[in-house]
């Protein structure tokens, strides 16, 4: 049956407005999340989850006895990243009416029963802190400790002064929203604010209006006389309030009080242009980078890196010429001398031990690599932006679905190349797809069990573990299998020795080997584990990470650092006649994850002290523990395949009868 022109030409512009949503959503493009209001128009905020530093277990806003919208808990639209963050954007009755100073009454509850009290008592000295959005911004809050300025997003559900026993409830806020006025031409906005569906380029098109630049907020409690304040409806007029108040004159949390809740709003003009808004919370004082010790480490890394990569040169190359110069005959006189690497030609490309997990390792270790690079590049070069909430997490998973493809190849080819038959690829491919992920898959399952006994918004929904599953077996799964079809078709890799039938012993060492493999991680640590601060404290204290470009530049240093350290151990192996080196080059450089998981635990005893509970020790160490096998799988597949290629290399450069 044929389609309507009209109709088709409809689906066409909705495919094309749903394509740019995504692509906006994703990316930070200039231009696609600015909206102009018009003086007096009408902004509501919304909420996101009330989040501590103190157990990291999110919960939902309306959790909490507050005030609800009058049409209604409408959640935002969520992506895939904002819901593994546990995320939760709902609605909010705070409405903002453009250029307009009002104080404004909301609600007062019904009195508190004793379960809200205790609910609320305890969130108060957990410190849970609530969340709130205004046209992509998230609420600052300014206080001033020890004569520190310091900013904090959000602000707390109540305070316990030391002073005096009880508890106290944030009942009412002071808003202050940052406005610049706007005159010229522009773009036409599809949508509002944070919700933002498409752009329209209309070069003719005149925007006058304002553009929210800051949104801050400053908390403070206050007791009303709940009678007078139940004869007011929701956007009343009431009293403006001075913050801080005296103690005597806040709400305090107690059985059977009612609580108001009133707020008021202050648009003020500022230079601040749109481009340039978020630079507030870029430059927040818990997350300036500290320029010059990071620079300081990385150049006592380089400076460590050249010395080794130089004596290794010397010492092959060496090897390699005195070889090379000498006659057939004397040649022959020194075969019957030899010492060192050469002693183990035929036994140097013996099939290893757990020769299929070592395979299934390397493809998922290339697999987690590709798609590190390619979210580091992206993030670098600009293309996301803290406004894009989850969707960087979101960017991530998308690509670890697709290098799929990548896995399977590599895993198949080297299966085929050690084995010499195409024999078994299927069970290796399978193994690629479903070894790492599994691992992930069990973690988060027991970690999900003890969110949802917390009923934690963190927990993540068993609908999105089907759109994952689904996710799994319908992409990532059917692509590396069709990776390692690839890699059977490929021309395996030939060795440039022949094996032995016999395997050669190995002489006995004083000191175990892997005592070395595991040492040799500590150079690549150090070139992370600056920034690896400064991630950790991105992801638990809440600050904003936006460093990318650095973030690249050390990458590229963990790579080369990771490839020479794996080199140099292999290397030094096979001059003591070892000629087991696969699985130590893989963990020469893999054996970096080991300090990065101490590091982690050293982090969350002296930097996160303030965590309690021992529900939150267990998220941090599951979440730590996936991150730092992640790293090494990916830094394990540098170190062996840089190192393959070496040993490939040097016992094809010399013919050894």
């Amino acid at each position: 049956m044929a389609i309507p022109r009209k109709l088709s030409s409809t689906c066409l512009r909705a495919f094309i407005v749903i394509l740019l949503a995504s692509v906006c959503n994703g990316f930070y493009l200039p231009g696609s999340y600015m909206h102009t209001y018009t003086p007096g128009e009408s902004i509501f905020a919304k909420v996101n989850s009330l989040t501590s530093i103190e157990t990291e277990l999110p919960f939902s806003y309306y959790s909490l006895p507050y005030c609800k919208p009058e049409g209604g808990i409408k959640k935002s639209a969520e992506n895939l990243g904002e819901l593994l963050m546990g995320d939760q954007i709902d609605n909010s009755p705070y409405r903002f009416n453009m250029n307009r100073n009002e104080s404004l009454y909301l609600c007062t509850t019904n009195p508190l029963n004793d379960n809200e009290v205790k609910l609320l008592k305890q969130r108060t000295r957990d410190l849970y802190q609530v969340n709130m959005i205004l046209d992509n911004l998230p609420a600052l809050r300014y206080a001033k400790q020890n004569g520190i300025n310091i900013q904090w997003t959000g602000y707390p559900v109540g305070y316990a002064p030391p002073q005096s026993s009880e508890d106290y409830i944030i009942n009412h806020l002071k808003f202050k929203v940052l406005v610049h006025e706007y005159e010229g031409t522009g773009v036409q906005v599809l949508g509002t604010g944070d919700e933002t569906m498409a752009v329209v380029p209309e070069s003719e098109k005149k925007l006058n209006g304002y553009e929210i630049v800051g949104f801050e907020v400053v908390p403070c409690s206050v007791k009303r006389d709940p009678e007078a304040m139940l004869k007011l409806k929701m956007y009343d007029a009431v009293d403006p309030i001075n913050c801080p108040v005296e103690l005597e004159k806040s709400q305090i949390i107690r059985e059977q009080e009612r609580v108001t809740f009133t707020y008021d709003v202050e648009f003020v003009k500022s230079d601040i242009r749109w481009p340039s808004r978020w630079d507030a919370y870029l430059k927040m004082e818990g997350a300036r980078v500290h320029w010059f010790s990071i620079m300081n480490s990385l150049m006592v890394i380089f400076f460590l890196a050249g010395i080794v990569f130089v004596i290794f040169l010397r010492t092959v190359r060496r090897d390699l010429t005195r070889y090379e110069e000498l006659d057939k005959e004397a040649q022959a006189q020194m075969n019957e001398e030899l010492s060192g690497w050469k002693l183990v030609v035929g036994d140097v490309f013996r099939e290893p031990n757990c020769s299929k997990l070592l395979c299934v390792m390397v493809g998922d270790g290339t697999q987690i690599l590709g798609m590190a690079v390619v979210t580091i590049v992206f993030a670098a070069l600009g293309f996301m932006s803290p406004a894009s909430r989850g969707m960087l997490l979101t960017g991530m998973i998308i690509l670890y679905l697709f290098l799929g493809l990548v896995a399977g190849y590599v895993g198949v080819r080297l299966w085929i190349t050690i084995k010499g038959t195409t024999e078994g690829w299927r069970s290796v491919s399978w193994s690629v797809s479903c070894f790492f992920p599994g691992i992930v898959f069990i973690i988060l399952t027991a970690l999900n069990f003890i969110l949802w006994g917390s009923k934690s918004t963190g927990a993540i929904p068993i609908s999105l573990y089907f759109i994952l599953i689904s996710l799994w077996f319908c992409i990532s799964v059917p692509l590396t299998l069709l990776g390692g079809y690839f890699g059977t078709k490929a021309e395996p890799i030939q060795y440039p020795v022949r094996t032995n039938q016999i395997p050669r012993e190995i002489p006995a060492r004083k000191y175990p080997s892997w005592l070395l493999v595991l040492g040799a991680g500590t150079l690549p640590f150090g070139t992370l584990f600056i920034e690896l601060f400064f991630i950790l404290s991105s992801i638990w204290l809440g600050r904003f990470y936006y460093v990318f470009g650095f973030l690249l530049v050390v990458f590229v240093l963990l790579v080369i650092v990771c490839a020479e350290v794996s080199v140099v151990l292999t290397y030094m192996h096979l001059c003591v006649e070892d000629w087991q080196w696969w699985w130590k080059a893989f963990y020469a450089s893999g054996s970096v994850a080991l300090y990065v998981f101490m590091y982690s635990i050293n982090y969350l005893i002296f930097d996160l002290r303030s965590l309690s509970g021992p529900v939150s020790a267990m998220l941090y160490l599951g979440y730590s523990l996936i991150m730092a096998i992640a790293i090494m799988l990916s830094t394990g597949t540098i170190g062996f395949l840089i190192s393959f290629y070496f040993v490939h290399y040097l016992f094809s450069s010399v013919k050894i009868d």
